[in-house]
Order: structure tokens, then C-alpha cells, then sequence
């Protein structure tokens, strides 16, 4: 539902500022031109904000007091864009809400200028100012320094916040990854200590296995060894022979040839005493 911006009326909250003086939060002006943009600077850098009634005059009333008198305004688009363009020339541009009443009467404006969440502002000629006690005055430096101190202070809190969320959201995340990564690990090493355990068992196995190999292999190699040693005295004793056998023979062969040659001097003695 839209908001409703012209009134044929008064409002209440109108009424009720016409029947108290000039304030912090409530400034009077008779036309719009008359306005600076200061003026908005102003309430944009206090801290409730405030409000400008135009086409309103302050008067003294019969007990004394200040009130403000409806002297009426120009309320036509021009007057609005004049406000606006005033509003978009302060830095930040200030935020302003503006409302048209007593249409059935003398008309008047009135400009809603909340409290600016980008403090502090400044005008166009960097002015800055602050409404305090019914006047705009400019902002002491310890003033500006507090609001700048206050503006970063919330802009590094919303960003540490933002950091603290995504850390705490990536350390969730981190949980998880490292719960599911050691319910594998676990699985894993339960997987090679089963791996292993049957692996010493095959070793146990084969290193018994391996044993009686070994032991058999040593056998038969003193067997081996003891067949060897027999083979050679074996072949000692036969090359003994060999030997004995070979000498005999030789002895044999010049026995017979010393009985030969013996034949053969006597035939040659025969014939030498034949002649």
C-alpha cells in the first residue's frame, strides 16, 4: 500500500510541533527557497534526526512562548524538486520524506529527515553541521572525530561479523570434511591392520615352511658333501691303482724285452762262433 503524502488536514504530528517552540528536532521556515542544504547536513547528523516544516512562521504567543504560525508555502512540483535537488547536493545524498498538508487551507510542507546512517554528511560547500538546542551549528572537530570513529567502528563490526559467519561456516564445513576424512582413515587403517595381520600369518607360514626347507637343503648338502669326499677317495684309490697296474705293465713289457734282447745277443754269439 502506498504511503499517503498529501493530507487536506493537518496532521497530528503536525499540530503537536506548531504548538511548541523551535527544538532540536523541529525547525521552522517560511518558504523553501529558504532552505540551505546545511539545514538537512543538520538533521541528517543528529541523532533522532528531525523535521522542517515550511511555509510556517515563529510567533510569540500571549503567555510568552514560541510557537510556530502556518503562513503558508509554494507546494507544486517545482517546490518538491527544489527540495530534493537540495537534498541530493549534501555528501552522502540525505535521505528526506516529503509530505504536503492543509490543502484546504494555507498548504504547507513538511520535510521528514531521519537520522543519516552514513554520518557524517556534509553540504555542498562541506559544511558540517549538527541541530542542537532550535539552531544548526558546525560540528567540532572532536565531534566529527567520534562520529568517523563511530561509522568505522560499525563498519569494521558488520565486517567482522560477516568474517566471523564464514569462518564459522567454512569451520563447519571443515568439521565435516575432517568427521567424513577420519571415518575413512579409520576404515583404512582398520583395512591394513587386517592387511597386515594376514600378511605375518603368510610370513610366519612361509618362514616355517622356509625353515624345514633350510634344513632339508643342509642335509642334503652334508649328504652331498659326504658323497663327494667318498667319490674321492674313490678316485684316489682307483688312480693308486691306475698307477700300480700301469707300473706292473711296464715292468712286464721290459721284462720282455731284456729276455728278448738276451735272445738276440745268444743268437749273435751263435753266429759269431759259427764263423
Amino acid at each position: 500500500m502506498p504511503v499517503k503524502r498529501e493530507y487536506q488536514s493537518l496532521t497530528e504530528r503536525t499540530r503537536q510541533m506548531l504548538d511548541a517552540p523551535e527544538n532540536a528536532n523541529v525547525d521552522f521556515k517560511r518558504e523553501a527557497s529558504g532552505i540551505k542544504s546545511s539545514d538537512l547536513v543538520a538533521f541528517a547528523n543528529s541523532p533522532k534526526g528531525g523535521t522542517l516544516l515550511i511555509g510556517v512562521d515563529e510567533y510569540t504567543s500571549d503567555d510568552g512562548l514560541q510557537r510556530g504560525k502556518i503562513v503558508g508555502c509554494e507546494v507544486d512540483d517545482n517546490a518538491r524538486l527544489m527540495m530534493i535537488n537540495k537534498a541530493t547536493d549534501c555528501y552522502p545524498n540525505v535521505e528526506v520524506q516529503i509530505y504536503i498538508e492543509n490543502l484546504e487551507g494555507l498548504p504547507l510542507m513538511r520535510v521528514e529527515v531521519p537520522c543519516g546512517p552514513m554520518r557524517p554528511y556534509c553540504s555542498s560547500r562541506g559544511e558540517y553541521t549538527i541541530r542542537t538546542e532550535g539552531r544548526n551549528r558546525a560540528l567540532y572537530p572532536e565531534e566529527l572525530l567520534v562520529v568517523f570513529m563511530d561509522k568505522e567502528g560499525d563498519k569494521f563490526l558488520s565486517r567482522f561479523k560477516t568474517a566471523v559467519s564464514q569462518l564459522e561456516d567454512q569451520v563447519g564445513h571443515i568439521n565435516q570434511s575432517l568427521s567424513h576424512d577420519m571415518g575413512t582413515v579409520a576404515q583404512h587403517i582398520h583395512d591394513l591392520d587386517s592387511q597386515l595381520q594376514k600378511t605375518l600369518g603368510h610370513v610366519g607360514r612361509l618362514t616355517d615352511s622356509s625353515k624345514k626347507r633350510s634344513r632339508n637343503l643342509l642335509q642334503t648338502l652334508k649328504d652331498s658333501h659326504d658323497s663327494i669326499e667318498k667319490l674321492e677317495r674313490h678316485l684316489l684309490e682307483e688312480r693308486h691303482l691306475a698307477k700300480e697296474a700301469d707300473h706292473l705293465k711296464q715292468q712286464t713289457r721290459l721284462t720282455a724285452l731284456e729276455s728278448k734282447l738276451d735272445q738276440v745277443l745268444e743268437h749273435i754269439c751263435m753266429m759269431a762262433n759259427r764263423d
